[in-house]
């Protein structure tokens, strides 16, 4: 059961507080809630938080053989199902579209952008490649919960290692963690995904990062994925708002310098992690 839908005085204070400049939750329009990452016991289990909204991400890899027309690369699969758990907005076995939306999105932004080498999955050509399966559980959903899967995603496989593996021959030996330290992915570039919300009012500013509030009441969404470098791997509009090629141009300004800062806090955090690992070799 869908709950009800945004009273009209929650309405009306919002689109006021809006056209001030300002949000429920006291932050500036273009400004995101801070991310929170949290490392699990096994490499590759990351779970981001961005205020209250919660994903858990989980990388495992496995030995297959590969696809014939590709037998040069590994494979990569994405697996995401929004659980009633996150929302009550959301129903068991019956897929929204937000979920279709963010599935397609996350495809696009993690696999088919290229952010992992498929080529160093490799292990013996046509005969055996890694598979890497990267699985997203979403715990809670207070707005904006793609961006926040996309961060967990990508930062759970930087965060992954697999096991080193052998070839002699025909032969594949795999070393178990504590005879060879395990192998880092090969990773292209980081993209991170930032999501704007745009109101009915035209005089209202969009804001980014958009609480579920603002999320719902939303005319249309504008989500931009890029990496560091300045590389916009996707830009996706959904809605009915006309925008010019200006406030575009403003949208990739404000992104560009979010997946700076970002990009510069997940690396500071997979260093503090890895530090505070200790991986034995015998």
């Amino acid at each position: 059961m869908r709950p009800p839908s945004p009273s009209i005085p929650e309405k009306e204070f919002l689109f006021t507080a809006l056209k001030e400049s300002q949000r429920i939750d006291g932050r500036l329009p273009l400004a995101m809630r801070t991310p929170t990452l949290t490392f699990g016991p096994d490499l590759g289990w990351v779970e981001c938080a961005l205020g209250k909204t919660r994903v858990l991400a989980q990388v495992e890899a496995k030995m297959v053989k590969p696809q014939p027309e590709r037998p040069f690369e590994g494979s990569i699969t994405i697996h995401s199902e929004i659980s009633p758990m996150a929302s009550s907005d959301y129903e068991s076995g019956r897929p929204s579209d937000e979920e279709v939306t963010i599935t397609r999105m996350l495809d696009k932004v993690l696999r088919r952008s290229d952010a992992v080498d498929k080529e160093s999955l490799c292990i013996l050509a046509g005969q055996r490649v890694w598979h890497i399966r990267l699985t997203l559980h979403f715990l809670a959903d207070a707005g904006n919960l793609l961006d926040c899967a996309c961060l967990a995603g990508i930062v759970a496989l930087k965060h992954f290692r697999r096991p080193d593996v052998e070839v002699i021959g025909d032969e594949v030996i795999v070393h178990d963690p504590t005879e060879r330290a395990p192998v880092p992915l090969a990773i292209h570039h980081t993209p991170f995904c930032f999501t704007f919300a745009f109101f009915p009012d035209t005089t209202s500013p969009p804001v980014l990062d958009p609480s579920q509030l603002e999320q719902r009441l939303s005319a249309g969404l504008v989500s931009i994925a890029l990496n560091a470098q300045k590389e916009i791997c996707v830009l996706q509009k959904m809605g009915g708002v006309p925008l010019s090629t200006e406030a575009i141009m403003k949208l990739v300004e404000v992104a560009v310098a979010g997946a700076k800062e970002t990009h510069n806090f997940v690396e500071a955090r997979l260093r503090e992690d890895w530090l505070g690992r200790k991986v034995e070799v015998r």
